[in-house]
């Protein structure tokens, strides 16, 4: 088992200036809310391959990346970052899924396991920008 040890000099560093979170361009908001829109396409199909009807969304979902952009800082990113993540999980369980059904086989049981697991996700992403 090799160790590998770095020697750093610190004497130098700076401190950096915190990052201002500032008020976000409305293309940046427009784009976060065209991922979250997709996500749920890609939720609405997971739906109906796990025999469920369309969910209606509220307003409090449509509205999260809005509510998002207006409270900046470390909750715009995160909610940003939760998107994201939630994309990465929901596009490679839709395509495997939809290849499973072009197979013939029933994906009942596997497409309601990524409903459930979308709907925990997208309610920790929620918490993030509660609606007030």
């Amino acid at each position: 088992m090799s160790a590998i040890s770095h020697e750093f000099d610190l004497s130098e560093a700076t401190m950096l200036p915190p990052a201002d979170p500032g008020p976000r361009a409305v293309p940046e908001v427009e784009e976060l809310a065209a991922r979250w829109e997709a996500v749920h396409e890609a939720a609405a199909a997971v739906g109906k391959l796990a025999q469920l009807g369309r969910e209606t969304l509220t307003e409090d979902i449509v509205s999260l990346p809005l509510r998002a952009a207006e409270k900046g800082g470390w909750q715009y990113e995160m909610v940003a970052r939760g998107i994201d993540d939630l994309a990465a999980v929901m596009q490679p369980g839709l395509r495997a899924l939809l290849s499973l059904t072009a197979g013939g086989q029933d994906t009942t049981a596997a497409a309601l396991t990524l409903w459930r697991e979308f709907h925990m996700a997208r309610t920790a992403i929620l918490g993030l920008v509660p609606v007030e």
